[in-house]
């Protein structure tokens, strides 16, 4: 969607009217008090000039109205730079399912949060970003800090918006919430000038922007529902199928369906693996859990993939870290159904043969519901059990391993030590490269939004703000960001921020010396020319780092034998906590399926058993990273 859309105003049909509908407030204290009527409770922000109206709003907002402990009902957490706000935010609502909100300046406080907001738009995650900008009439004079940021933001959000017309300002903000959460979730940006803040405004306390459009359109999928026709021909498919399989996306997790798709596979007995994005959808620690499939997922997922003859995606998009090569994806399926709630993603990469659009939970509850009518039970029937026992074979042959008996720590056995305390109840963040891999790898993960990490964008730095964030969002959870010694230096300030809030989060940095990953690739595709990777002889001390940044535990894990008890001590810290593993320089991250290659030839490694030997070949300059 495009920007500025504000012309126009509609209110909304809410019974009674709102306790301030009718009082006058200056611009800013209407940001805050839409904030406050959006459910919002905490703010991730770095003030600046163009911004302070609203920053000087929500500290006397704070003051005259606090709760009945003394805190601060809309407390604003500083991070040490505004994508830091951003990445804290997306923290914030992956963990919680809320909108997250970011408050920054204009000019370079507006242009450092275009990575999480293209980050959030790639993961369909709900974020407002509301930046300050210079006063209205010197727009486009290259003022102070000037940088036209709803044109920058309108190609990597969901929607930005530039408030030009003060007395649409609080239609426009309760718009954007709107349209963050509703459908597709996404990033929406407010750009707010100076002068439209400190302008004196009449609040209604409902009043949106005419949409109607859009609203039109959400609501012909949202209220979308399956015919009588459609389930049959659905479960006309299903029953005739002998190797069904749900492939299932981060869109399950998005639109609170992990319910609805746990009971589907359960009454059906259908296999369920999940995208990066969707783990938590299905509980790994069941039988028929396949864990993670694609480029660096289980190698029994990918199996199960090639010989399934029926794939059910639900929220999922078939994209290239899944179906590389789409005509090899999924070959000997005869049948591909699709579940989604964006149009645009069906028949976008693979050609299905069945789709709805429409709420995840309604319609496979109501597939559910009429199979039930009609006497449709497979599982019951046993029409799967040589599929069943074809999963436990695969899980079986083909399990995750590593080398148990290396004098050097292995990362994965550093995860399976913090798994077996954490057992799937603890938030894990992690930076991007192979300690996202292993993470996703060797963590269970029993239920939604305990997994949180930049899966499409793959952002270098997103951990340990997200980590931040999500500690904000469920401070009754343990909070553990997994990252590298590359990743996190992209956002190392923040270590800073989690003692300055004195936040519990746990931070384990996984340290090769180097890019592990992209190393990764140098030694498999590149005849191992590594090069710009090496960082072994960089200078960095990251115990000094962390005692300078106030962490009370800060410890380096060295010693094979020292992991179980070291790992313990660090879980139970009470407190901020950072512990650096020196890992195998050489570690890598297997399964791995190649650019170019399909499921069948993927790389299992020394430890992982393959069906059929694979060759790593030297990749050609247009090969996908």
């Amino acid at each position: 969607m495009n920007a500025m859309l504000q012309e126009q105003t509609e209110t909304t049909t809410d019974t009674g009217l709102h306790p301030l509908s009718g009082n006058r407030m200056t611009g800013a204290d209407m940001v805050v008090q839409v904030l406050i009527d959006e459910g919002v409770g905490v703010i991730f922000g770095y003030s600046g000039g163009a911004i302070l109206p609203v920053y000087d709003a929500v500290f006397r907002y704070n003051h005259e109205h606090p709760n009945a402990d003394g805190s601060e009902p809309l407390p604003l957490i500083v991070p040490a730079n505004e994508q830091g706000a951003g990445f804290m935010a997306q923290g914030y609502a992956r963990a919680s399912g809320k909108v997250g909100v970011a408050l920054v300046t204009s000019g370079p406080g507006a242009t450092n949060t275009v990575t999480p907001v293209r980050d959030a738009m790639a993961d369909s995650i709900p974020i407002v970003v509301i930046c300050g900008q210079v006063p209205t009439a010197a727009i486009g004079t290259d003022a102070f800090q000037e940088a036209p940021i709803s044109s920058i933001m309108a190609s990597c959000a969901k929607h930005s918006l530039l408030v030009t017309d003060a007395s649409q300002l609080e239609a426009t903000l309760r718009t954007a919430f709107e349209i963050a959460r509703s459908g597709r979730p996404g990033p929406v940006v407010v750009d707010i000038p100076k002068d439209v803040q400190n302008a004196e405004l009449m609040f209604s306390g409902s009043s949106k922007l005419q949409i109607s459009g859009y609203r039109t359109r959400l609501r012909a999928v949202t209220s979308s529902c399956l015919e009588s026709g459609q389930c049959t021909e659905f479960l006309d498919a299903l029953g005739k199928a002998r190797r069904p399989l749900l492939y299932v996306g981060g869109g399950v997790i998005n639109g609170e369906a992990t319910r609805a798709l746990r009971k589907f596979a359960d009454a059906f007995g259908i296999p369920v693996t999940t995208t990066l994005m969707g783990l938590g959808a299905s509980d790994t620690t069941e039988p028929l859990s396949l864990h993670m499939l694609g480029m660096h997922g289980t190698a029994f997922a990918n199996y199960a993939v090639v010989d399934c003859d029926f794939l059910i995606a639900v929220g999922a998009r078939f994209d290239d870290r899944v179906a590389g090569v789409p005509g090899l994806f999924a070959s000997k399926a005869r049948y591909i159904a699709h579940f989604d709630i964006d149009p645009a993603e069906i028949d976008k990469v693979k050609q299905v043969d069945w789709h709805h659009l429409g709420d995840l939970s309604s319609t496979l509850d109501r597939l559910r519901e009429h199979a039930a009518d009609i006497g449709f039970d497979p599982r019951g029937q046993g029409r799967y059990v040589d599929w069943h026992a074809h999963i436990a074979d695969l899980k079986k042959a083909h399990a995750m391993n590593y080398d148990r008996n290396s004098d050097l720590i292995q990362p994965y056995a550093v995860i399976e030590a913090i798994n077996r305390i954490t057992r799937g109840n603890a938030i894990v963040c992690t930076g991007v490269g192979q300690h996202q891999m292993w993470a996703a790898q060797y963590f269970d993960f029993t239920e939604p939004r305990r997994w949180l990490t930049s899966g499409s964008m793959g952002t270098m730095g997103f951990g340990l703000p997200a980590a931040i964030g999500a500690q904000f969002a469920r401070p009754d959870m343990l909070v553990i960001d997994i990252d590298g010694d590359a990743s996190i230096r992209m956002n190392i300030g923040e270590m800073e921020t989690v003692t300055t809030y004195n936040l519990p989060v746990k931070i384990v940095v996984l340290n090769n010396c180097g890019d592990g990953m992209v190393r990764q690739w140098q030694k498999l595709f590149f005849k191992g020319r590594f090069s710009a990777t090496d960082k072994s002889l960089h200078k960095k001390d990251f115990i000094k780092a962390a005692v300078a940044d106030g962490f009370p535990y800060a410890v380096r894990l060295d010693r094979v034998e020292d992991i179980p008890r070291v790992i313990a001590e660090f879980i139970a810290f009470d407190g901020p906590a950072f512990l650096e593993v020196m890992i195998d320089p050489d570690a890598c991250v297997y399964p791995m399926v190649g650019p170019g290659a399909s499921y069948a030839q993927m790389i299992t490694g020394e430890h992982i058993a393959s069906r059929d030997a694979a060759v790593a070949a030297e990749s050609g300059p247009v090969e996908m990273f």
